[in-house]
């Protein structure tokens, strides 16, 4: 594995971890302002990982994990391997106005949220570097 391989996805790992915690920080206000106060760390953490609010966040969540599996496997990265993470952000990171799922939400918090477009941007500057 060449260590500009390695490298660039490390950068788009750290990219993306930056914008899910934005997102992260994003939601909760807007959960709080429209369920109510969150009583705690542990019951936030419940509520990322289980409630219906929150599971939108899930597809940038396994793609953080499948990011960190593929620089932890015991094969070399490859450039293809990069590639496909690339191509793969670049397709969630597709913000829509109609729609359900991740797209939507994602339209709706680039929308209120002026740091979540900051955090993309930087993703999106880092997705079109090139090789």
């Amino acid at each position: 594995m060449t260590v500009s391989i390695k490298k660039r996805l490390e950068e788009v790992r750290h990219a993306l971890l930056d914008l899910h915690k934005t997102l992260v920080d994003s939601e909760r206000v807007t959960y709080e302002k429209t369920v109510g106060t969150i009583a705690s760390p542990n019951h936030f953490l419940q509520l990322l990982t289980t409630d219906p609010w929150f599971a939108w966040l899930h597809p940038l969540s396994q793609l953080i994990v499948s990011i960190d599996e593929a620089l932890d496997a015991k094969e070399p990265l490859t450039e293809a391997a990069v590639d496909a993470a690339v191509k793969e952000a670049n397709i969630l990171l597709s913000p829509s106005e109609i729609g359900d799922g991740f797209s939507h939400h994602y339209f709706d918090a680039l929308q209120r949220d002026p740091d979540v477009v900051i955090a993309h941007a930087e993703v999106m500057k880092l997705l079109a570097k090139p090789k």
